[in-house]
């Protein structure tokens, strides 16, 4: 009876607190196993939670990580035999001694198989298996080395073993009380023992399924933070950042979120100096490091600037550094005084106390909801100082996340989101994490991909780094472009540096190659939204997140733990950021990297690649090493579209070659939480290859729906390595040829040698039929020309500048066979023609550069790249 008026409790405060109704601590009866001081609940198949209590006092409360364990009863069998009790699932045998007091090797044991090998465990067995999970911050990292002490970094232990378990002692962790606003609180039967035992074997994404069951999902953050980030320490006025998103429109780079640093609010008063130094507060922190007010010198009208990131589709970020509390200088302080019971006569400060109900609730109601109402959209909090609260086991950087997170549901305005440093594990419920101040090194650079893609091992699939890197180096063009292409494929793509005239965070910036090469980058990123968001869903669904290492797929595989910066992006996309700086006169950096069995298609290139080997390819400056699944279908957007709108039309599907293969796009509303209460859609994208040369592709009505959505939209196919169609036509009417591309037609792009068709405004709820048919399938012939034909180009125009022997060697042919694509686009009807001249001419241009090779040193850097 206890356990189901407990039950209630929650569940009727549920909807309206920060644990939804998918929150319920209390396990169902039927799971539970109780002997003795000892109780087992069996959570899934292959997690048990194990307790031990001296006075049998079991712990219902939700903790900082658990909050879920009412779920499916899995079937188990138990018996006790020879006062042993056995519990069976059917991946999981535990054995406990009745009555033998508290855990140990002796009277405990879980036995289950890895890779078809019976392992066992006993308590204080070491897990050296262990995959890592991830850290606070990297403030003072020189890629994973700590400057001051030459210490690697500790990424800890995460959940993804090759051991195939894992122990959660959650024994002193402090829980949850049942009050409108669940607060935490100490837990009051500390002495006992509640552990988690995860038993997977190699099934790596069962267990993150398994855990966000129990720990709660990793909430969709909204569309628009999927977007770019424009994001410097820096002492902006309103007037220098309207000038600055009016550089990012002329130059046609997508922005989508403005983060102001702490400069928004008053920082500096003749009062706060002694003798030319800036004193400490009364918190014994720096004057002004916190802050709430706004500095009306650098933002006369904060409304009216807030008004105007509206109009320009912008969402504003502020930073907050709590720690100080609320100083006498605040123009909230009176009230916030009063609310504590301090005299504002007094002059004395309000101290920061977050675990302090009375002092979070005023916080949130005085100080911070009317920044909010005035059109701040959500916070970056950067909590830097102690790591202790008044309750004993309470991080005040976890509570932070959880207070501000948690007041967001609670509004129900927006979707929640925040914007935070990690406060240990369950923080994933608290989506962005700010990884801190990190050096500008290649080094630095190098340890990202693989510190962002071992946090998903915690759940923590939303790592925000400062790309480009923060402080302690040279802004050097080269490696902000290989930064900027890292974080064009990273969770979260944000900019950032120190208060430095010398460090350049605009891309336009920098000379022309390397803004170029940044430009693409950032819009290949932006037209990626769909496909990225739907993998939002995917964690959301099953805990395994956007960038995730290549273990989860092929934990059998050695390779799949040896190149350590290589990822999936999604289901579809497989990326190796470069990480290393060109060779001295080179053109490229050549990249070792690990195909997964099956076939691959070399996004830049489009070279067709044989999987299940180690290949070695060469990356320009403005190349990124992507591989996409033989028959993935990509969904896309207009590159310039604003990221916070969820209405995309044309939808822009990029279908890889590829026998059949289907995808689901999901849709939501883009910035509430009514995707938990089933207010989204899911549709179904599917092709199969038909017998002679023909394609066929199937939209089929959406499932499910959402405030907004669209009833109409138009689709635009791509179908790389393609010869150019023999005809098109959509829901069987056919669409006609035009040279470039417009609605209810197709064309040519010789160039990405594709196919492709813009459909007229269709019905959604109509299923949508597309059939194109091909002189034949030529994959094959079309592999890796597409780069060649961009190399040559590059190299054409070098012999632009740089003249050879145009007695021996023929400019007109290099021009003629780099143009190749462009001939396509004008006459696709003579495709066969012109790729059935290609090879030749392109070993007769080779022959031409090695021999000019041999007589000048300039050639040499483009035969190698050429010849690679």
């Amino acid at each position: 009876m206890k356990r189901l008026l407990l039950a209630a409790v929650i569940f009727a405060f549920g909807v309206g607190s920060a644990f939804s109704t998918e929150y319920n601590p209390v396990a169902n009866p039927k799971a539970v196993v109780r002997v003795g001081q000892a109780r087992f609940t069996i959570l899934t198949p292959r997690v048990i939670r194990l307790e031990w209590q001296k006075k049998a006092q079991f712990e219902d409360h939700a903790t900082l990580v658990f909050v879920n364990r009412n779920l499916p009863v899995p079937n188990f069998k138990k018996r006790i035999r020879n006062g042993w009790l056995e519990i069976s699932t059917r991946a999981l045998q535990l054995r406990y001694k009745v009555r033998s007091g508290k855990f140990r090797a002796d009277n405990l044991s879980i036995a289950f198989t890895v890779d078809g090998a019976q392992k066992i465990w006993h308590p204080g067995m070491k897990n050296t298996g262990n995959l890592g999970g991830t850290t606070r911050t990297l403030d003072g990292y020189n890629g994973d080395v700590r400057m001051r002490t030459g210490k690697k970094i500790d990424l800890g232990q995460g959940l993804i073993s090759r051991d195939g378990w894992v122990l959660i002692d959650d024994s002193s962790r402090p829980i949850f009380d049942h009050s409108d606003w669940p607060w935490v609180q100490a837990r009051p039967h500390p002495d006992g023992q509640d552990w988690y035992f995860f038993g997977y074997g190699l099934k790596y994404k069962q267990a993150l399924a398994d855990f966000v069951q129990i720990a709660g999902r990793i909430p969709i953050p909204p569309r628009f933070a999927f977007g770019i980030w424009w994001s410097r320490y820096w002492e902006y006025t309103d007037s220098e950042l309207r000038e600055l998103v009016g550089q990012f429109q002329n130059h046609k780079v997508p922005l989508d979120v403005l983060v102001v640093d702490i400069d928004w609010h008053i920082r500096f008063l003749p009062q706060w100096y002694k003798n030319g130094k800036l004193q400490r507060d009364q918190a014994g922190q720096s004057y002004g490091w916190t802050g709430y007010t706004w500095s009306k010198s650098y933002f006369p009208d904060p409304k009216d600037f807030l008004d105007w990131t509206e109009r320009e589709s912008l969402k504003v970020c502020l930073n907050l550094h709590p720690a100080a509390g609320i100083q006498p200088h605040e123009a909230v302080y009176p009230q916030m005084a009063r609310a504590m019971g301090i005299d504002p006569k007094t002059k004395k400060y309000v101290p920061f106390d977050i675990v302090n109900k009375k002092f979070a609730r005023n916080y949130m109601n005085l100080v911070i909801h009317p920044l909010e109402k005035m059109g701040v959209d959500f916070w970056w909090l950067d909590w830097q100082q102690w790591s202790t609260t008044q309750i004993p086991g309470v991080n005040p950087t976890f509570y932070l996340n959880y207070v501000f997170f948690s007041d967001m549901e609670r509004e129900h305005r927006n979707r929640p989101l925040i914007f935070h440093r990690y406060g240990g594990l369950g923080n994933h419920r608290y989506q962005i994490g700010f990884s801190g101040d990190t050096w500008i090194t290649w080094r630095s650079l190098d340890f990202q991909p693989y510190f962002t893609i071992t946090a998903s091992n915690v759940g923590f699939g939303y790592w925000s780094h400062d790309i480009g890197g923060h402080t302690h180096g040279k802004s050097e063009p080269e490696m902000f472009t290989r930064w900027i292409q890292w974080g064009a494929l990273s969770p979260i793509f944000r900019t950032h540096c120190t208060k430095s005239p010398q460090i350049e965070r605009r891309i336009w910036g920098y000379p022309f190659p390397y803004y170029k090469a940044m430009r693409r980058a950032m819009l290949l990123r932006h037209s990626l939204i769909p496909y990225i968001y739907t993998a939002a869903r995917e964690a959301y669904e099953t805990g395994v997140s956007l960038c995730r290492p290549l273990y989860y797929e092929y934990p059998r595989r050695q390779e799949a733990y040896r190149f350590k910066n290589e990822y999936f992006y999604g289901d579809n996309l497989l990326v190796e950021p470069v990480t290393r700086p060109l060779g001295k006169d080179s053109l490229f950096v050549e990249q070792s990297l690990w195909l997964p069995p099956g076939q691959w298609i070399e996004w830049e290139s489009g070279t067709l690649l044989r999987g299940d080997r180690v290949i070695h390819r060469p990356f320009a400056l403005n190349e990124i090493p992507i591989y996409v699944k033989a028959g993935a279908i990509v969904p896309q957007e207009n590159p310039l579209n604003f990221a916070q709108n969820p209405q995309v039309d044309p939808l822009i599907l990029t279908i890889f070659p590829g026998d059949s293969a289907s995808f689901q796009l999901y849709e939501d509303e883009g910035n509430t939480d009514a995707y938990k209460t089933g207010a989204f859609a899911k549709t179904r994208i599917s092709f199969r290859r038909e017998k002679p040369g023909t394609l066929e592709v199937t939209i089929d009505p959406p499932k499910g729906k959402y405030p907004g959505m669209l009833t109409e939209r138009a689709y635009e196919i791509r179908l790389p390595l393609t010869l150019p169609p023999v005809s098109v036509r959509v829901n069987g009417k056919v669409l006609p040829h035009t040279r470039y591309l417009s609605r209810n037609a197709w064309c040519y792009n010789g160039n990405n040698l594709e196919t492709q068709l813009l459909t007229p405004e269709l019905k959604i709820d109509q299923p949508v039929h597309i059939q194109v048919i091909v002189p034949e399938f030529a994959e094959a012939r079309l592999s890796g020309m597409k780069g060649k034909m961009a190399h040559l180009l590059t190299f054409a125009k070098f012999l632009a500048r740089h003249r050879w022997d145009r007695s021996k060697y023929s400019n007109r042919l290099v021009v003629r066979t780099a143009q190749t694509g462009l001939v396509l686009s004008q006459k696709p009807q003579k495709a066969a023609a012109e790729i059935n001249r290609f090879p030749a001419s392109w070993q007769k241009v080779l022959s031409m550069i090695r021999s000019a090779a041999s007589q000048d040193t300039a050639f040499v850097p483009y035969l190698q790249w050429l010849s690679n």
